[in-house]
């Protein structure tokens, strides 16, 4: 049996290595009971070190919080319009395309620049702002009560909108992917509306910077095996990719 300083020493490498770790691997690895373990990763967790999480621990926060829209946009600012780039060249023409809200959903109206017409419908008022008037575009702005933290509307009055129309695709941002519990954002209201606009939508896409794997919002979205496309940077743990191709999932990576 390792030293507790051998224990925690090897729990930080491989948490670093890996970003996540379960305690069945590390009782395995080290010949220790669960129990053991399980007070390891409460000591690191007490020292900021990991975060502690359902059979494991994680290098990240696993619980998305609800920031406001203008400290959103400052985080990875130069990954997302990376991954806007991107997303755009899914575009065909004379499409009709639903755009969410958030920073990277954003991110993609700003670089919009179609030679044919093309139908943008959202929830989110930065989006319909930054397209009006913009060659090209028509848009369909969706009505509500508005959010303050994400400039975005959500209830009823929108959804009712969202009973009358379909769409090509669908962006739209999350603040957590995890395997086993899908995408899923920080707001159960938007969660709410998010579920909808996948129904009237042929193509789902995701927009996601690699820090929003492994971690979770209080709002699921939908499960893995509903999602068409997954946009996200280089820095996406790699272990997450067989289980997302295995989904049917298209995951797209920007260098």
């Amino acid at each position: 049996m390792k030293t507790i300083t051998e224990r925690h020493e090897y729990i930080l490498k491989k948490i670093k290595a890996e970003q996540k770790v379960t305690i069945q691997e590390l009782c395995e690895k080290m010949n220790v009971s669960s129990v053991t373990i399980r007070k390891d990763l409460k000591m690191l967790e007490e020292k900021n070190l990991l975060y502690r999480t359902k059979g494991g621990a994680s290098i990240n926060n696993p619980y998305a919080i609800d920031r406001s829209i203008s400290i959103k946009e400052s985080i990875n600012s130069d990954e997302k319009l990376k991954i806007a780039k991107k997303a755009v060249e899914l575009i065909q023409d004379n499409d009709s395309i639903l755009i969410g809200s958030g920073t990277t959903a954003f991110a993609v109206a700003r670089q919009l620049n179609p030679t044919n017409s093309l139908t943008v419908i959202t929830p989110a008022l930065k989006v319909a702002l930054e397209l009006t008037g913009r060659p090209n575009v028509e848009v369909l702005q969706l009505g509500g009560l508005i959010r303050p933290n994400s400039s975005s509307v959500s209830g009823q009055y929108a959804m009712h909108i969202l009973d009358e129309v379909s769409c090509g695709i669908l962006f739209i941002g999350v603040d957590g992917i995890d395997l086993d519990y899908g995408a899923t954002i920080s707001n159960l209201t938007e969660a709410t509306l998010n579920q909808k606009m996948l129904t009237t939508s042929q193509k789902i896409v995701i927009l996601a910077d690699s820090t929003k794997f492994g971690r979770r919002g209080l709002g699921k979205i939908c499960n893995l095996d509903e999602i068409d496309y997954i946009i996200t940077d280089k820095n996406i743990p790699r272990q997450y990719l067989p289980t997302l191709e295995e989904a049917g999932i298209k995951v797209i990576i920007v260098e």
